[in-house]
């Protein structure tokens, strides 16, 4: 059950990570999911970091925001890569 939870929660992060970069014309749901699964694992690294845990297999607002910021991250990086630059 956690898995299902985890790819609703990485859909709609990465869904809303896309709208944050501009992203969101070139991406479909299958890639929001994508960018959303491994941001939360990029958040996660992150906000171990500073003493934030959260997990999106049992939602919590935390770690929908943490896995919010790590695919804005992770999609920052793709534009650095692509365009090189972040736009």
């Amino acid at each position: 059950m956690g898995w299902i939870v985890a790819l609703i929660v990485g859909g709609v992060a990465g869904w809303l990570a896309s709208m944050v970069m501009n992203r969101d014309a070139s991406m479909g749901i299958f890639a929001n999911i994508a960018v959303g699964c491994v941001g939360s694992i990029i958040g996660n690294l992150v906000s171990q970091r500073f003493g934030i845990a959260g997990s999106v297999q049992e939602f919590s607002l935390t770690g929908l925001v943490i896995a919010v910021v790590g695919a804005v991250i992770l999609l920052g990086i793709v534009n650095l890569v692509q365009r090189g630059r972040v736009r």
